[in-house]
């Protein structure tokens, strides 16, 4: 891992963009001696990690005691993208343009990004990790809950996680789903636009985990409530301090 820059925020965090071979990321940590749990922060439909509103969430979370990490995954940000990934993405913006069904074309979309971005994940936290004043546990945040089920079912050192139910979930991980143990919130829009109500309730009660808390609020995809950033830290707070 190679920290390319860093600076102290207003805030007191400290942000430093890191290279980790091809792969991008940021970390946010606080003025802290102590070893901080470490929150893997996700992102997906081609956004960059500089995305504003999730820069806001790591530095709020970073704030509040954790060292908080997201990286590029292949597609998002500047990283560029397979001519596969750029027809897929071709063929439904026509489809949805046209009101026609897109769940196959997300199904053949999203299921390779899940299993390409697993392995870069993986590898970012074991470097993550060997950081000095990190010392785990581990959390997952990320509006990409395909990814999130994916790395809670295949990596066991997450301990916690906060999905959003935003996104579109492939039938592999609403599969996988069942076998997720470890403490979740759901967090679901009520009139989101681009995924059906019903899905995110079936994919909550699919979740294996004993302790799996689901909340929901009126509005559309991006309408989530600032407070919920709030109600997400206190639940890190149970499980990973």
């Amino acid at each position: 891992m190679h920290f390319i820059s860093e600076q102290r925020l207003d805030d007191g965090v400290l942000e430093r963009e890191f290279t980790l071979g091809d792969i991008p990321g940021t970390l946010w940590t606080p003025e802290s001696a102590a070893p901080l749990p470490l929150v893997l922060m996700s992102h997906n439909n081609g956004l960059p990690k500089a995305d504003p509103r999730m820069v806001a969430r790591a530095r709020y979370t970073a704030a509040r005691g954790y060292a908080v990490a997201s990286i590029d995954a292949a597609g998002c940000g500047d990283r560029p993208r397979s001519a596969a990934d750029e027809r897929a993405r071709a063929e439904l913006r026509r489809a949805m343009q046209a009101g026609e069904p897109v769940d196959e074309i997300f199904e053949s979309f999203i299921g390779p990004l899940v299993e390409n971005a697993v392995p870069e994940w993986r590898t970012t936290l074991d470097a993550l990790l060997e950081l000095p004043g990190i010392g785990g546990p581990v959390g997952y945040s990320g509006g990409w809950t395909a990814l999130g089920i994916r790395l809670a079912v295949v990596e066991p050192r997450i301990a916690a996680a906060g999905f959003f139910a935003g996104g579109f979930v492939p039938r592999a991980q609403r599969e996988e789903a069942r076998q997720v143990t470890i403490p979740l919130l759901l967090l679901l829009q009520w009139d989101d636009e681009g995924n059906p109500r019903q899905r995110a309730l079936d994919l909550f009660e699919a979740f294996g985990s004993k302790e799996k808390t689901l909340h929901a609020n009126l509005g559309g995809h991006t309408g989530t409530p600032w407070f919920e950033l709030e109600d997400g830290c206190r639940f890190l707070d149970r499980h990973l301090k």
